[in-house]
């Protein structure tokens, strides 16, 4: 077929479309040009009058889901490469804290926290680093915040899981993040990877008191906890004994959590998160 303004379908095409045996891309071309060519249209009519008049109903239900089908963004399309599920990959796309937008706000604030504690205390980014994962899970649940709310309410997914799924891709691109803001304070060493396990563990103590105050309110006490600790133990939290403790309340937290999976889905979690 020639692409051009007066061209039109050949009998052959369209006795194949209408016969159902055209497939893409030559199929697509064809629905294509029928819907702008009301001469080819009307010869397409002729030819199903000969076979089956349904599958003019079913070209142009192609045609029209076409149209509707939602773009995937970027995330959504990393997530499928990576064999993410699409409706599990949609889900986590429309999460808010990963957003480009966020994603930005969160990069600027890291660098802005490693800028002072290259030049300041290095204390200021490991303290700082943990509460944005708190952050990004608190933005990513609930009435109000969550784009995707009543989709997820009635999705056929288990509460706990999408929860975990989208804590998750929230630390896994906080610690892509805060892991190139490590990089600004080469003089500390090893030890400007102190964020880690706290993130970590104040992630899983969220998700831990989530079934009860929800997550944006968990997220809170548990950032307003984490705050008073760190004023309290200046930087014990980031020595190697330290951060042994906070590897051990990670585990403790993470097992009870594991055990209490089914409070995610009752119906109160549902209308508190």
């Amino acid at each position: 077929m020639r692409h051009s303004a007066a061209w039109h379908l050949q009998d052959c095409d369209l006795h194949a479309y209408a016969g159902g045996e055209l497939g893409g891309p030559l199929l697509w071309s064809v629905e294509a040009h029928l819907a702008a060519c009301a001469p080819c249209r009307d010869r397409l009519h002729g030819c199903v009058s000969r076979t089956d008049p349904r599958l003019v109903e079913d070209g142009w239900a192609r045609v029209d889901a076409a149209l509707d089908a939602p773009v995937p963004g970027p995330v959504e399309r990393l997530l499928l490469l990576l064999g993410v599920p699409d409706h599990t990959a949609r889900l986590l796309a429309a999460t808010p804290a990963l957003r480009l937008s966020w994603l930005v706000a969160v990069a600027v604030t890291l660098a802005t926290t490693a800028a002072i504690a290259r030049f300041a205390d290095p204390i200021v980014f490991l303290a700082a680093a943990p509460l944005l994962p708190l952050a990004g899970v608190a933005a990513s649940f609930g009435p109000g915040i969550d784009p995707t709310y009543e989709m997820a309410l009635v999705a056929p997914m288990q509460s706990f899981r999408l929860l975990l799924l989208r804590c998750v891709a929230v630390v896994s691109a906080n610690t892509v993040l805060c892991g190139l803001a490590s990089l600004a304070m080469p003089h500390v060493g090893f030890g400007a990877a102190g964020w880690f396990l706290p993130s970590l563990a104040l992630t899983v103590l969220t998700l831990l008191l989530a079934p009860r105050f929800g997550t944006v309110a968990a997220a809170c006490a548990v950032g307003a906890g984490w705050a008073c600790l760190v004023v309290a133990a200046t930087g014990a939290l980031f020595t190697a004994a330290g951060q042994s403790g906070i590897a051990a309340a990670a585990a403790l937290a993470a097992a009870v959590v594991a055990r209490r999976a089914s409070a995610f889905d009752t119906s109160t979690f549902r209308r508190i998160r």
